[in-house]
């Protein structure tokens, strides 16, 4: 099997990844998961290395000077490459799990938390109005997580219908909860309960979010139909996405405009969001799909 046809297995459907993905992450993404693929390193050492990265990440920017800005910004983007590189190399050699799919979900939260608090002792608490800076970076983080439920929803919606998966999210929450509840009668079981605690907070922040989801199946069209619906603003979707998000700090701390950064999300990334979501719903009531 050649490289090509390896790099295309260990992407998702190309619809719905992002283009920096594409164009960059998940290019060298791949190169590190061919260095390890005949090693005994796992996905989940991998995402455990993109949350040290994102780590690393935010303590350089909460030193706040120039140089350690623009090193936060890079170890930054070396997290978003582990974090890729994950979920490739579980495709490729089809050993995922569950809970690995749950840390790999939280990896993502707990870099982009390590950043905003950094950058929130380095930057914003050392502006002439630090207060007005702290509020902003709140909204913008706040934000950053609004952006990636709905992403992450719309993402999974399309993958759901389109290629066909099995249509199970109420069960598949149910045999969380099922774990967590066994889980909390075990000893030394606690990494595990604390991980499916977050995934069902999140799964219900999700839910509540963007839809009322139901057993039955939500859409009564084609899934060529609901592809060619759907296609254009999934990409829009995606223009919003976190790794868009990671590349927009990661640039602008280059040019040390972490200010330019906050602006671009809550003004460009909600406005964009808002105008979404309202698309949206008018696709979805002319699908007839129940949301």
């Amino acid at each position: 099997m050649g490289w090509a046809t390896e790099y295309k297995d260990s992407l998702k459907l190309r619809e719905v990844e992002e283009v920096f993905d594409l164009l960059f992450y998940r290019p060298l993404a791949f190169l590190l998961v061919k260095a390890v693929y005949r090693t005994p390193v796992t996905p989940n050492q991998l995402t455990f290395t993109a949350i040290l990265m994102g780590i690393i990440a935010g303590c350089f920017f909460s030193v706040g000077k120039p140089a350690f800005i623009t090193a936060g910004a890079l170890f930054y983007a070396v997290s978003n490459i582990f974090d890729c590189s994950d979920g490739q190399l579980s495709r490729l050699k089809h050993n995922g799990t569950a809970v690995g799919r749950i840390i790999d979900g939280i990896a993502d939260f707990i870099a982009m938390a390590a950043v905003y608090i950094g950058i929130a002792v380095g930057y914003a608490n050392h502006q002439e109005n630090s207060l007005f800076w702290l509020t902003m970076l709140i909204m913008a983080g706040l934000s950053n997580m609004i952006h990636a439920v709905l992403v992450d929803f719309y993402r999974n919606r399309f993958l759901d219908y389109f290629t066909q998966r099995k249509y199970d999210f109420e069960e598949s929450l149910e045999v969380f909860k099922n774990a967590y509840n066994q889980a909390k009668h075990q000893k030394g079981k606690w990494f595990d309960r604390t991980i499916i605690y977050i995934y069902l907070k999140y799964c219900t922040l999700q839910r509540t979010l963007v839809a009322r989801r139901k057993r039955s199946k939500p859409f009564n069209i084609s899934p060529q139909d609901y592809y060619k619906r759907n296609r254009l603003i999934m990409r829009f979707w995606l223009f919003i996405g976190p790794t868009t998000q990671i590349t927009n700090l990661v640039v602008c701390s280059l040019f040390q405009r972490i200010d330019l950064f906050i602006w671009i999300v809550l003004f460009g990334f909600n406005g964009l969001a808002i105008v979404l979501w309202v698309v949206q719903q008018i696709i979805d009531r002319t699908s007839k799909i129940s949301t």
